[in-house]
């Protein structure tokens, strides 16, 4: 028995060491640099030194995080409540029967295959001021009387990254939703049928319970994935303009990219993966108390 649980073990190496490879080390590494003095000049070797909480306090005292992070929380809240109504609707249309359904479920998965930096560009051409198609359609129905700058005007960009971020997410909730309904048993709803529930009272008294955890893992995925989106906004408007619709991913980036602040940027995302670690443990208290 104990050979078999040391051999057990040594199959275990190579996936410990791949995880501790590429994600343990830039995890730790990261944090290290929060803590330090690291810039563009240390990277021939010139040495660090420890500066405590200095790069967490500069990153709270600049001037734009209270602006990033209201964007963050507007940008974040808003795209997992749409994605998960409107990917929970799609799924209650496609969990019945008809004509071709299988194939519009397919086709409606493919904004979730197609890589962010092309969603983006795409979204940047509809989205464009004089000759985007989302101007001209408005225009076309009489809704707007002159082209709106979607991605320049401050008032109107965080909405555009947002709208282009909930249309990437719905086929992700809508699969996942979908799945928990598929495993409903049907005899439970035909006897709430059967007891006079209509299709609202079914879905609410008897589907909807019975994918709470479903939804749970649904919001809890959102809010992580959303959280870290970088290519969308990146593609689209690049954080401006004047920062309106920038959030803590690509402030990280901007910190440690286009700043070279690089040890600001890293504490930046600390507090991302700070905030994700917390919303993984309400997750976890609330699936323990059900």
């Amino acid at each position: 028995m104990p050979s078999k649980k040391v051999f057990a073990y040594l199959l275990l190496i190579p996936s410990i060491v791949y995880l501790i490879a590429v994600f343990g080390y830039p995890i730790v590494y990261n944090l290290l640099i929060s803590f330090t003095n690291y810039s563009v000049y240390s990277i021939p070797g010139s040495g660090t030194s420890f500066v405590g909480f200095s790069n967490y306090a500069s990153v709270f005292r600049n001037p734009i995080f209270g602006t990033v992070l209201i964007n963050t929380v507007i940008f974040v809240v808003g795209s997992v409540f749409a994605q998960l109504v409107i990917g929970t609707l799609l799924a209650i249309l496609f969990n019945k029967k008809f004509p071709m359904s299988g194939i519009l479920r397919s086709l409606i998965i493919i904004p979730w295959l197609i890589p962010l930096l092309v969603s983006g560009t795409a979204f940047k051409w509809m989205m464009d001021q004089e000759n985007g198609v989302i101007n001209w359609l408005l225009l076309w129905l009489h809704v707007i009387h002159h082209p709106l700058g979607w991605l320049v005007n401050p008032h109107l960009a965080l909405i555009s990254v947002t709208i282009a971020n909930i249309w990437i997410g719905i086929p992700f909730n809508m699969v996942l939703i979908y799945s928990g309904l598929q495993e409903i048993p049907q005899e439970i709803l035909e006897a709430a049928h059967i007891d006079g529930a209509n299709a609202w009272k079914r879905f609410w008294r008897v589907s909807l319970p019975s994918i709470k955890s479903v939804i749970s893992i649904t919001v809890l995925l959102g809010l992580i994935y959303t959280l870290k989106v970088f290519d969308i906004i990146m593609a689209l408007t690049g954080g401006g303009p004047a920062n309106a619709s920038q959030i803590f991913a690509t402030w990280a980036y901007q910190l440690s990219f286009q700043q070279f602040l690089f040890s600001q940027g890293a504490a930046v995302s600390n507090v991302m993966a700070g905030i994700s670690i917390v919303l993984m443990i309400l997750y976890l208290r609330v699936s323990r108390e059900d």
